[in-house]
């Protein structure tokens, strides 16, 4: 290979890495499957399954009583669960993490922000992990260019964001790829 195969190769790389992605793996191939699972790549669902409600089952998942959960929020995810990832998009044929956070604030919180993760980034109230509320942003850095991806949080680490190989999913922030790539968290100022 020559140098300029290494450098197209590497740029390639870079650019791949530097969108809203991830690497990890998902238990379930499905959205949902015949007994209503939800798409996750949380390391604390291995082996669980869902068997309730749609809303009984993101309760199980987040660990916590379906009375904490805003119902319209879920339905909005629900109604996303695994649309695949296409960058520059917000359409149900492909999004990206931006794009799918503000077709979210939009629907579910009646509130407009910016369009990319790291203007995102820029108007939030800055919050620690242990302080998050469901429906703060959560970010991170794939690569040197600063805030790349961007997640709502949901509960007890979970967040909601996209994902260049799985689509819409639900992740959790301690699992290893995520606690190493998170930046910064907040509450947007809408």
């Amino acid at each position: 290979m020559s140098v300029r195969s290494y450098f197209i190769f590497f740029l390639g790389a870079v650019l791949f890495l530097s969108s809203c992605s991830t690497k990890k793996k998902v238990l379930s191939s499905n959205t949902h499957s015949s007994n209503g699972s939800v798409l996750t790549d949380a390391s604390s669902a291995r082996g669980k399954t869902f068997s309730g409600s749609r809303l009984d089952n993101y309760a199980d998942l987040l660990n916590v009583s379906a009375k904490k959960l805003n119902p319209h929020l879920y339905s909005f995810i629900d109604d996303w669960m695994g649309i695949p990832h296409r960058m520059g998009g917000q359409t149900k044929s492909g999004v990206d993490c931006s794009g799918f956070v503000n077709l979210l604030y939009i629907e579910v919180y009646k509130g407009n922000l910016p369009r990319t993760s790291r203007d995102m980034e820029g108007i939030v109230k800055r919050k620690k992990v242990d302080k998050l509320e469901e429906g703060d942003l959560v970010f991170f850095s794939f690569g040197r260019n600063g805030i790349d991806h961007v997640g709502v949080y949901l509960h007890n680490n979970k967040f909601v964001h996209v994902s260049t190989r799985k689509g819409v999913i639900i992740s959790d922030l301690s699992d290893s790829w995520y606690a190493k790539t998170f930046v910064d968290a907040g509450s947007p100022n809408i």
